[in-house]
């Protein structure tokens, strides 16, 4: 018998994480709920979770800083912010710490537990993919190891975020091929989040700024204008 995948709920509001630890029990998810920032910033870094639902406006430590902490971590764990706070601001500055998907309450339960399975089923995918693709990837001075989560320039390590890596790896996946900011975002966050594809160029220029030698002229990561990004195929 699998084991259960392990859902982190972080919710002061007992209602509501009651209401969502209920449903995710129904769907064989083994759920795990703290109500203060603090403590979920423990639990995160203890480990051992394959998805967190986190809200922003948490006592003790926000949702915010748990994100980015969780996002600094060498582990990977999807990751969906909940939240009164349903501003464009507060939007888009979770997607750029690096969450998966973004609730604004009130929501429907069961569109985030279908949200939680499918952001489930893609790590899944991934990770099987990387397992069946277990070779490094070398292009251009570039070196990506899928199993190990590391990246080399000019044989030189580089520490990057999990979002980094994998937009990195998909790239050198497919280099030469054009993708837009739409297409990035729906293959590489797993979500269409249509209005923030402007988080896809923060990524790209913190990218840039440790896989360049001079990231103001890139010759890895190109823009195409009026179309998106592509890895050259001839990177030096």
């Amino acid at each position: 018998m699998d084991t259960p995948r392990r859902i982190l709920i972080v919710e002061d509001d007992d209602s509501i994480a009651e209401l969502l630890r209920m449903h995710l029990s129904d769907e064989g998810y083994d759920v795990e709920r703290v109500a203060d920032g603090r403590l979920g910033l423990a639990a995160v870094e203890r480990g051992g979770w394959h998805a967190l639902v986190l809200d922003l406006m948490l006592p003790g430590v926000d949702g915010l800083e748990i994100c980015r902490r969780a996002r600094a971590m060498t582990y990977y764990v999807p990751i969906i912010i909940t939240s009164a706070r349903s501003s464009e601001t507060h939007r888009i500055l979770g997607l750029e710490l690096g969450a998966d998907d973004y609730l604004a309450k009130p929501f429907s339960v069961m569109e985030l537990v279908a949200r939680v399975r499918a952001l489930l089923r893609r790590s899944e995918a991934l990770a099987r993919n990387a397992r069946l693709e277990a070779g490094v990837l070398s292009l251009g001075g570039l070196s990506i190891d899928p199993i190990a989560r590391e990246a080399r320039v000019d044989g030189q390590s580089v520490e990057l975020t999990p979002r980094e890596f994998d937009l990195l790896y998909f790239f050198a996946r497919q280099p030469g091929k054009v993708f837009s900011r739409l297409d990035l975002l729906n293959q590489v966050w797993g979500y269409r989040h249509d209005g923030y594809e402007h988080t896809v160029n923060t990524h790209i220029n913190r990218l840039r700024t440790k896989i360049e030698r001079n990231p103001a002229d890139p010759k890895r990561i190109l823009t195409v204008w009026g179309r998106g990004y592509k890895l050259a195929e001839d990177a030096l």
